[in-house]
């Protein structure tokens, strides 16, 4: 198994209220060259936990830490109204965050969490996941 240090967490950066499925994801990904869907974890508007690539594989969600990281996603990131960053998660999908990063943390002791934009020059998630998952 590869040595997991971080947790990184993302959003679709799709509007408020609108679903978007692990299928969807991966067609996004390999468009953009990618073999499968990059993330390790997807969150849906309704607090599903749904698994995207194995997490014995290197993801591809966060450009020099994917060898080192847990990428989960959460739907959303866009505001409905007018397309601008926010926080758009539901409360399933908060609770839903909170016991996965919880059993990540618990699998893998020593992780730390992170947004994406710690390391990008992104909004994403929208929300500051170290403050509030760290």
């Amino acid at each position: 198994m590869r040595k997991i240090t971080k947790i990184i967490v993302h959003c679709t950066a799709t509007h408020a209220g609108r679903e978007v499925s692990v299928a969807e994801i991966t067609l996004w990904h390999k468009a953009r060259g990618f073999r499968t869907i990059g993330y390790h974890y997807v969150v849906s508007l309704d607090g599903r936990i749904l698994v995207g690539r194995d997490e014995s594989e290197a993801g591809a969600h966060c450009y020099g830490q994917n060898s080192c990281s847990i990428g989960v996603v959460y739907v959303g990131g866009l505001s409905a109204a007018d397309g601008s960053p926010a926080d758009t998660r539901t409360q399933a999908q908060k609770a839903a965050l909170k016991r996965l990063i919880a059993t990540l943390k618990s699998r893998f002791p020593g992780a730390t969490v992170h947004s994406h934009y710690e390391f990008a020059p992104k909004a994403c998630p929208c929300f500051d996941a170290a403050a509030e998952y760290g």
